[in-house]
This record gives C-alpha cells, sequence and structure tokens, in this order.
C-alpha cells in the first residue's frame, strides 16, 4: 500500500455535512426570530376588542342600510362620480363622510365630508385616477347610522 492520505468524499458525508448545515441555518434562523425586534409579530392585535366593536357597528349600519326603501346608488358623469342620496330623506338631516381607497395606490385615498344642496354629492374627477376604487359612504340621518360599500372601476 501505498501512502496516500486524502479523505475519499462519498455520499455518506455528503449527507453528513448537509445535515449539519442544515441545522446550523435552522439554528440561525431561530435565533435571528427571537432577537430580532422588526420580527417581533403578534397574531392577536392589541386593541382587539375595539376593532371587534367598530366591525359590529359597521355590520349594524350596513344592516340599518339595507333597512332602507331605497340605498345610496352612484354613477360615473363628465364630472366625475355622483352619489345619490336616497329621495325620500331630507338632505337636510344628512351627515357623514365619503372615503375613497385606492388599492393600488394608499397616497390617493381621500375622504370628504357629505355636504349636500340636492341629493347628490360630485366627487370631482381631477380627484380621481382611472382604474378600481372602493368608496365607503358612512353617514348619518335623524340620529340612524348608515353604511354604504363599493367597489367600483372608474
Amino acid at each position: 500500500m501505498t501512502g496516500n492520505t486524502t479523505m475519499k468524499f462519498n455520499w455518506g458525508t455528503g449527507i453528513i455535512i448537509a445535515f449539519i448545515g442544515f441545522i446550523s441555518f435552522i439554528m440561525y434562523f431561530i435565533i435571528t426570530m427571537m432577537t430580532d425586534s422588526t420580527y417581533d409579530h403578534d397574531l392577536v392585535t392589541e386593541n382587539y376588542y375595539k376593532q371587534e366593536l367598530e366591525f359590529q357597528n359597521d355590520i349594524n349600519k350596513e344592516t340599518n342600510a339595507k333597512s332602507l326603501t331605497s340605498n345610496i346608488t352612484w354613477k360615473k358623469t363628465e364630472e366625475g362620480i355622483q352619489i345619490i342620496f336616497p329621495e325620500d330623506l331630507s338632505i337636510n338631516s344628512i351627515s357623514g363622510k365619503v372615503f375613497l381607497y385606492r388599492p393600488s395606490n394608499k397616497q390617493f385615498d381621500f375622504e370628504t365630508p357629505i355636504s349636500l344642496s340636492n341629493h347628490n354629492l360630485l366627487i370631482p374627477d381631477k380627484r380621481l385616477l382611472d382604474g378600481r376604487w372602493n368608496i365607503i359612504v358612512d353617514w348619518q340621518y335623524n340620529g340612524k347610522n348608515y353604511l354604504y360599500k363599493k367597489e367600483i372601476v372608474y
């Protein structure tokens, strides 16, 4: 036999090295997740019950809106989006806010107070980009709260 002292690299050695590498990666990952505060997330929010009450409030408002003889409608016009309140309601008793959310870009989100001179509220074209918008009208009439939600494409 010759004095060849080189170690042979076979599949058994490869499995052991891969196993040690995998365990090292998992340990690094666990230690990083446990010590780095940027990865500190909880599954339950701090204001869980407050959010639950707000969600229930929204459900109640939507139920109130469904009980109306006619609900809010909308249409696209040359000037923008026209939100039409029910004709049988007195416009002086209607108050609230209109929220417009742009899912693709939060920079374009805005809200506007409801101020009516007739049963129509106009959202000007210059404030709107073409594409998808979520409209939420959170409004009150004679002390009762209502909520209208609609996804539209402008």
